[in-house]
């Protein structure tokens, strides 16, 4: 899962992204509001979490705007404003949630874990799954036509990575950065290298290829 955090206090934002990756959820942070309406407009976030008082823009025009340009990934409101009127503006313009400051991190956890289930039909609790293969995300297994297929755990969290951004073009330099946590470095070919591992286990043998290399661009899982 992969969450945009728009947040201008940078103690608070550094905070929750540390405890959301605690629990296995990429955070990429935006600390005012045009920077986050950039990001948000690639579409690359299984949700976006943000404030609503910020510098630039505020947190509703950035709603507002994600959906005027048909960016539908949920949007959840952090915000001190706490009055009915605040939160039914917030749902108005589109936002699919809203948590009033202060919160408890397991609500916002629990909550970000709902909208991400809701706006991906391909996860449920425990499995991801695309054509013949099957990801069990708590025992960390892999199957593809009943075949155990061994990974270590960066292959697993590579191809977790793609399951849960099928039929979507991914840049090295996205998979550096929430794979390997790294700034995409050219005169390396690590990327590449991984990428082959993962193929020669989960494709190799099989006729119907799941990973496809786009070329200048990056690459691509597909289950169409």
């Amino acid at each position: 899962m992969k969450v945009l955090l728009v947040e201008d206090e940078k103690k608070m934002a550094t905070s929750l992204k540390m405890g959301l990756e605690e629990h296995g959820v990429a955070v990429e942070l935006a600390f005012d509001g045009i920077e986050g309406l950039a990001k948000g407009l690639t579409g690359s976030y299984d949700v976006i979490v943000s404030d609503i008082m910020m510098p630039g823009i505020s947190g509703l025009e950035l709603c507002k705007t994600l959906r005027s340009k048909y960016v539908n990934t949920p949007v959840l409101f952090l915000s001190a404003l706490s009055s009915t009127d605040n939160k039914v503006e917030g749902l108005e313009i589109g936002a699919d949630d809203y948590l009033t400051k202060p919160f408890e991190f397991k609500e916002l956890l629990a909550r970000i874990k709902t909208l991400s289930k809701r706006s991906n039909p391909f996860l449920n609790e425990h499995n991801l799954t695309v054509k013949d293969l099957v990801m069990n995300l708590d025992a960390r297994t892999i199957k593809r036509c009943d075949k155990t297929i061994e990974l270590t755990a960066r292959e697993f969290d590579l191809l977790h990575y793609f399951l849960m951004n099928r039929n979507r073009v991914i840049s090295k330099k996205e998979l550096s950065e929430n794979v390997w946590d790294i700034h995409f470095d050219t005169g390396t070919n690590v990327i590449e290298v991984y990428v082959n591992y993962l193929r020669n286990k989960i494709d190799k043998e099989f006729d119907y290829k799941l990973i496809h290399t786009v070329h200048g661009k990056g690459y691509l899982l597909k289950d169409e």
